[in-house]
C-alpha cells in the first residue's frame, strides 16, 4: 500500500465574472480529479459523486495541489460536512509564494520544471462543461493533476523545482522542503514532509 496522499485539482461551473462574486464557494464543482497514492490510480469525481470523495477525505490524506488553499478547498467547502481545514495540505503555490514573495502560474512551474505546459485553461473546462463534453473536461482536469503530481515528485526527488521569472522568462531554481523516502518493503515511492 502507498501513503495516504491525494494530488487534487478541480474544475468549476462558473467564473468569478459569471457569479459577480470573488467567493470561490459560489463557483460550483463540475469535476474533481485526484491521483491517489494509496492505490496509485487517477480518479475523477463528478459533482454527484462528491460523497465518495468526502469518504476518502475523512481519512485525512495529505492533499497536494497548486493553489488549493485559496481556491480548490474553498470551492469544495459547501459540498462537505467534514472540516477541510483539519486535513493536511501541501499547496505548491503557497510554498512558491512564501519563498518568492509573489505568485507564479502552474504553467510557469510546469514549463521550467518538466519542460511541458498545461493542455488548456480553466475557461476551456467551463466550455467543455457547458457543451456537455465530459470526456474532454475530465481529461483536462486529470492532465492538471498529472502535472501537479509530477512537479510534487520532482521536488521530492531533487529537493528543488523551477519556475519562469516574470520579466525575462528565465528559468530560476527554487529549493523545496519535501523529500522522497527510500522505498520500504513495498515497491512504491513514499513521501514525507518535514
Amino acid at each position: 500500500m502507498g501513503q495516504n496522499i491525494l494530488v487534487l485539482d478541480l474544475e468549476t461551473k462558473r467564473t468569478f465574472d459569471d457569479t459577480g462574486s470573488r467567493s470561490p464557494e459560489s463557483l460550483g464543482v463540475t469535476v474533481v480529479g485526484v491521483f491517489d497514492y494509496l492505490d496509485m490510480q487517477y480518479k475523477v469525481f463528478r459533482e454527484e459523486d462528491l460523497g465518495r470523495l468526502e469518504e476518502r477525505l475523512a481519512s485525512k490524506p495529505l492533499l497536494v495541489g497548486f493553489n488549493i488553499e485559496r481556491f480548490d478547498l474553498p470551492v469544495l467547502r459547501p459540498y462537505f460536512k467534514i472540516r477541510l481545514s483539519d486535513i493536511p495540505v501541501l499547496d505548491i503555490l503557497s510554498e512558491v509564494t512564501k519563498a518568492l514573495g509573489h505568485r507564479v502560474s502552474l504553467n510557469s512551474v510546469a514549463k521550467a520544471t518538466l519542460g511541458e505546459t498545461k493542455s488548456g485553461n480553466g475557461l476551456d473546462a467551463i466550455k467543455y462543461y457547458e457543451a456537455g463534453e465530459w470526456d474532454k473536461l475530465e481529461k483536462y482536469c486529470l492532465d492538471d493533476v498529472r502535472i501537479t503530481k509530477e512537479i510534487f515528485e520532482y521536488g521530492a526527488r531533487h529537493k528543488e523545482i523551477f519556475y519562469l521569472t516574470k520579466f525575462d522568462q528565465a528559468k530560476a531554481r527554487l529549493p523545496v522542503q519535501w523529500e522522497i523516502e527510500a522505498p520500504s518493503l513495498v515497491n512504491e515511492t513514499q513521501f514525507k514532509l518535514f
